[in-house]
This record gives C-alpha cells, sequence and structure tokens, in this order.
C-alpha cells in the first residue's frame, strides 16, 4: 500500500509523458500489425493502449482534463511523426518539421504556463 501510495504521489506531468510514450507505442504497433493480423503486434498494441490511458487518466489527478488531452495528443502526434519517418519511411518535408516544431512549442508552453 505504501508503494502504491508514493508511485500516485509522483508529479503528474511524469505520468502524462510516460501516457505519451505509450501512445506512440500503440500506434507504432498498430501499423505493425499491418490491419491487425499480425497478432503479435496487436498483442503490444492492447498492453500500450491500455497503459497509455491510464498513465493517462492518473495525470489528470493533477493536470487539468484539456491539457493533459493536448499534451498527450500532442506528444504522441510528434512521436509517431518522428518514428514513422524513421521506421516507416514516411515523407519529411521543411513544413512538416517546421510544424511539427510548433507542435513541441506548444507542449512546452502548456507545461509552463498550465496552472496545476
Amino acid at each position: 500500500m505504501k508503494l502504491m501510495k508514493t508511485i500516485l504521489d509522483l508529479n503528474p506531468w511524469i505520468f502524462l509523458v510516460t501516457a505519451g510514450i505509450f501512445e506512440i507505442g500503440f500506434t507504432s504497433f498498430m501499423k505493425l500489425s499491418q490491419g491487425f493480423e499480425k497478432w503479435t503486434f496487436n498483442i503490444f498494441f492492447a498492453v500500450c493502449a491500455i497503459l497509455s490511458f491510464a498513465f493517462l487518466n492518473l495525470s489528470t489527478r493533477g493536470i487539468s482534463l484539456g491539457t493533459a488531452y493536448a499534451v498527450w495528443t500532442g506528444i504522441g502526434a510528434f512521436g509517431t511523426a518522428i518514428i514513422g519517418v524513421i521506421l516507416f519511411q514516411d515523407p519529411t518535408s521543411l513544413w512538416r518539421t517546421v510544424f511539427l516544431t510548433t507542435l513541441i512549442g506548444s507542449i512546452i508552453g502548456l507545461k509552463f504556463f498550465s496552472p496545476s
């Protein structure tokens, strides 16, 4: 019980970043499952999705829902775009890079200017 309380007392931003990382995982495994036909990747997709939502839920104990959702989707979108370029040879361009950088700037801004 003490360990669980210690975990729940962590900074909600740690939970939120963790949720975003698991979101990158579930979107990547979704792509790797090739239309949910490869069962091994389906299992990893499901585990990452469940953990992503669980950590998002924990983060909303200390961060407003709107801020948490915006940051969660931003981390997921940015990370998934990077994974797409690196692993799946997704196209990249100057404008795509500019807007992804703007997205990261927005996430950082929400961290520093959102009441917690």
